[in-house]
Parts: C-alpha cells; structure tokens; sequence
C-alpha cells in the first residue's frame, strides 16, 4: 500500500459509525453485551483432526478453552490473498501448499479480504485439505436493526461457501464493530455447532481499551490484537488478562507491515540470534513474538513462497527466554528508525493490486 491510499483505519473511522459507537460505548452499553459476559459459553462442538495432523517438532499452543492445539506460526490473508479476477495465482498456491507442507495449519481469513476467502477455499480444496485447516474468519456486520442478524448470517453463510466448509473453527467480531451485538449472535452459532471459536480482532491502539474489556469480562475464546517487538502495548493489559481468562492470543502485524523489514534492511543478524535458532530477520521477529507463552498464534501474510518457507523456519527449535527477548529489545531500540517506524509508509516497496485497492482507487476517484 503506498501512501495516499485508504486505509482500514480511514475506511473504519469514516465509514461504520454504529461500529466504532459501539466499540467506544462502555461494555455492555446496550445490554445484550452484559448478558452474553454472564451467560456460561457453550461447548464448541468436537473437530476431529486426522492422526498425526501437527507435525512433529512444530512448536505448538493450545486455545486454552477447548484444549486443542494449533502450531504456533499461522498464516494471515489480508492483501495478499486479493487479486482481480483472472491473474495470476500460482505464487499463493504455492504459498498455501508449502505452508501446510512446512507444518502450518492456523489460516486466518476474512470477508473483508477482497477475494481473499476465495482463493483460501479454492487452493485449500484443490490440496484435499479443506477440512483439515484450522479457519479463523471474522464478521463486519451491523444488520438491518438492532439486534438483526440477517446480514451476519449472510456472511457466515457466504464464507463457509468460499471456503469449502460447514464449520469455522474461529469467528471473531472484526474490528469491534457492532460487538455487543454480534458477540451473542456468535454465541448462537457456538451452541448451534456453526463455529467453534468465538472472539475479537483489532489492529489499532486506540480500540485497545475497549478490547480489554471484553477480555476481562470472559466469555472469549479468542482474541487477535497488534503485536510485535516494536508495538508492546498489548503486553500491559490484553495479554495478561487474555491468560488470566483462558483466552487464546492470535497476533496480527507481526512484521508491522513489512515495516520492520525495511528498518533493518543491509543489516546482518546479531551473533546472539544463534543461541535461539534465527537464521534471518523474519525468524529473529517471529520467535520474539511467540516465546511470550501466552501468545497462541502469529499470523503473517506473505505472496512469497520463500518468504513463506523463511517464516516457518520460526516454528521449530529453541526460542528466547525473557533476558533474550529484552536483549532483542535494546539491540533493536539502536537502530536507526525504530523508534519512528510507525510514522512510515506500511508496505515499502510492496503492492497488491487486488479488488480492494481497485475499490479504494475508485472511490478516492469519485471523492
């Protein structure tokens, strides 16, 4: 994305008032949100995984609430799964079938990925491992009155379609919007066998706090926030309530929007990256995320299958205990642009001329 683009901060703070008034409004604001925080979840209905489903090695983290185990480097599909009808593709198949060859299993998905679910389904079912994917997605839906769940539905009901499934594993409420809403509405789908999993999403700091509540009260099976070993705020409050509460923790941005790649660009590896296995600078970023025990699941997005294969190679050996992870800290608070890195341009150097960018070309046209 190059600078003047949208956003989906611009789309969200612009465009979904009832969302973004909801997510600001106390927990519970509208009632139905304090019931769902009382209310005993229901059990997620039973998915069995074929035998020898984790690969042996892989490190691997459990959602606390049902016990099963997912390898702890996913796969996200923001951009980067978005292309216009009829390019080329064959670089994300490859993408999806090393992912699953080098272990991985957790794929996290979303309507609002432009064609994003399509072509997850597509590969995925083109693999013969539709059903073995653990399939995190998400609902943007305010519906047509409150507490109207026909446009949920529909979208619930769409993206099993994309994605050759009856069942999500995990369904988050994206970006908080209309949360007190449709958090009970994904209650109903837990009890009715749809989804297994249900939470909440967000990438920017300022619905941090909104956010926590939500972990704080109970209820979530899962939460995915912002996290990285530049942005360290989720650490203050998120993280430590989601293990409190049997949350499990999936992290979007890891990589801060290939920013951090650009930061640390011609630089070599510090010697002591070796004391905990990282051959390059995705793993050196990868393993300080996921050596926080409470972190459930990194999800990076890559077009790249060697971007792909250098990501996973995060998923097996040591990782670095609390002094090594503060180490990696110091030694990258010396480097030049640390500091400022989120006043950069996110994906330097990248485009992903999918439906959404066309979309958002469109519109900047018109307005």
């Amino acid at each position: 994305m190059q600078q003047g683009q949208f956003s989906r901060r611009s789309v969200m703070a612009g465009g979904l008032g009832l969302g973004v008034a909801a997510a600001a409004a106390p927990v519970g604001a509208l009632g139905i949100g304090r019931a769902m925080a009382q209310a005993p979840a229901p059990a997620a209905t039973a998915q069995v995984r074929p035998e020898g489903w984790l690969r042996e090695g892989a490190i691997t983290r459990a959602f606390p609430r049902t016990g099963e185990r997912v390898p702890a480097i996913g796969l996200g599909t923001y951009l980067t799964f978005d292309l216009l009808p009829g390019d080329k593709r064959e670089h994300l198949f490859q993408v999806t079938k090393q992912f699953w060859e080098a272990g991985g299993r957790l794929v996290d998905t979303s309507p609002l990925y432009g064609t994003g679910e399509v072509n997850l389904g597509h590969f995925a079912a083109t693999l013969g491992i539709a059903d073995q994917l653990f399939i995190t997605n998400k609902v943007w839906s305010t519906g047509e009155f409150l507490a109207d769940d026909s446009h949920a539905k529909r979208s619930l009901d769409r993206s099993m379609q994309r994605l050759w499934r009856s069942q999500i594993d995990a369904m988050q409420c994206h970006s908080l919007v209309n949360v007190d809403v449709i958090l009970p509405i994904m209650m109903a789908w837990k009890k009715e066998g749809r989804i297994r999993h249900l939470g909440v999403s967000h990438h920017q700091l300022e619905y941090f706090e909104p956010m926590a509540q939500w972990v704080e009260r109970g209820g979530l099976d899962v939460v995915q926030v912002h996290y990285s070993i530049h942005t360290r705020v989720a650490e203050e409050r998120i993280i430590p309530a989601a293990a409190e509460k049997g949350t499990a923790v999936l992290v979007n941005m890891p990589f801060e929007k290939a920013r951090l790649f650009k930061i640390v660009e011609g630089r070599p590896l510090p010697d002591f990256a070796k004391e905990f296995g990282a051959t390059t600078w995705a793993q050196f970023f990868l393993k300080w995320v996921i050596s926080n025990p409470a972190i459930t699941c990194a999800v990076p997005a890559t077009t790249n299958p060697d971007h792909l294969r250098d990501n996973m190679g995060a998923l097996t050996g040591p990782l670095p205990d609390q002094a090594m992870r503060d180490r990696m800290v110091r030694h990258m608070e010396g480097i030049p642009g640390f500091d400022s890195l989120g006043k950069m341009p996110m994906y330097p150097g990248k485009r992903y001329p999918g439906i959404i960018a066309r979309a958002q070309a469109e519109l900047r046209a018109r307005s």
